[in-house]
């Protein structure tokens, strides 16, 4: 009996030891949350907008004849489906053909409703085109607190979707709240960034990388 007692004890160690193992382990979940916390998820830049539209050709006439964009050769694999990707100013836009053409396009302007916004050097040379092109527009000029304006068209691409062009650029984005960490890409436009002069700024490949950033008082 004492022999078989001892290989009882001998078979329940190893079981003992895998359900320890499995039981978790308070401080290392704390850690993990922690360092979860810090890490900010992998992502680079926007690379592009997807629209339905009723007629994907009327769409890219729009987007490259009044916004400038670029036809790019799709991927094979897409062939499927009619669609188009345009690409300029670092994104990409995506045309996809809309399956109910019975639905009437919204062309109502509304600064608050959904849009994209593109910045610009000459708001003057866009408005000269948008009425070259009889495109109705809407024109509007903000102004903050301490005096800098903002001005605003909005227009509408062939099925209604709503398009801005802004020097919004006149205003420096000042984040809010605790330091954060923000991923600027080398290799294009960005816009500026307010920062307190305690904020460690450093490139890391072709990001500039600013730890430290509070928002304007």
């Amino acid at each position: 009996m004492g022999g078989e007692g001892r290989e009882k004890e001998s078979s329940m160690e190893p079981q003992e030891e895998e359900e320890e193992a499995k039981r978790p382990k308070p401080k290392d979940e704390g850690k993990k949350e922690e360092k979860g916390a810090e890490e900010a998820p992998p992502l680079m830049a926007l690379n592009h907008v997807s629209r339905l539209c009723k007629s994907v050709q009327a769409s890219i006439d729009f987007y490259v004849k009044v916004l400038g964009f670029v036809l790019m050769e799709r991927p094979q694999a897409l062939d499927h489906f009619n669609g188009a990707w345009l690409f300029n100013y670092g994104v990409g836009i995506h045309l996809v053909q809309k399956e109910d053409l019975d639905e009437a396009p919204n062309h109502h302007l509304d600064p608050m409703d959904n849009h994209i916004s593109f910045q610009c050097e000459d708001m003057e040379a866009i408005e000269r085109k948008l009425k070259e092109m009889n495109i109705r527009y809407m024109k509007r000029t903000i102004e903050d607190e301490k005096g800098t304006t903002i001005d605003q068209l909005f227009f509408n691409d062939p099925d209604g979707f709503m398009v801005e062009i802004c020097n919004c650029e006149n205003l420096k984005l000042a984040p809010a709240g605790s330091p954060d960490r923000l991923k600027l890409p080398g290799d294009r436009h960005n816009p500026p960034v307010e920062s307190n002069d305690n904020s460690n700024t450093s490139w890391e490949g072709d990001e500039l990388i600013i730890r430290g950033v509070c928002g304007m008082v």
